[in-house]
């Protein structure tokens, strides 16, 4: 799954679930929270999203680049307390 939203002129990020076992969020500009069950980021140009699942960690973050992956079970990600899809198909 693949999912782009642009939050202000030139400042994207994207979003990859590979098998709801992996998620790639590239314009992140830093980690606000994170357990095993919730990770809470905040967005290049303001703006939340939170990863909710199980056995959820950290395997990379790059301040410099924006990009963050972890891995466990995704159960569900959303957008400033909305879900992508009720952003996307409002």
């Amino acid at each position: 799954m693949r999912i782009s939203y642009g939050m202000q002129e030139n400042k994207n990020h994207s979003v990859v679930i590979e098998q709801r076992k992996t998620i790639t969020v590239c314009g992140v500009e830093s980690v606000s929270a994170f357990s095993e069950i919730k990770i809470v980021l905040t967005l290049i140009g303001g703006g939340r999203m939170h990863v909710a699942g199980s056995g959820l960690k950290i395997v990379g973050f790059s301040k410099t680049n924006g990009t963050f992956t972890a891995e466990g079970t995704i159960g569900g990600v959303s957008y400033g307390g909305k879900s992508f899809a009720a952003r996307l198909f409002k």
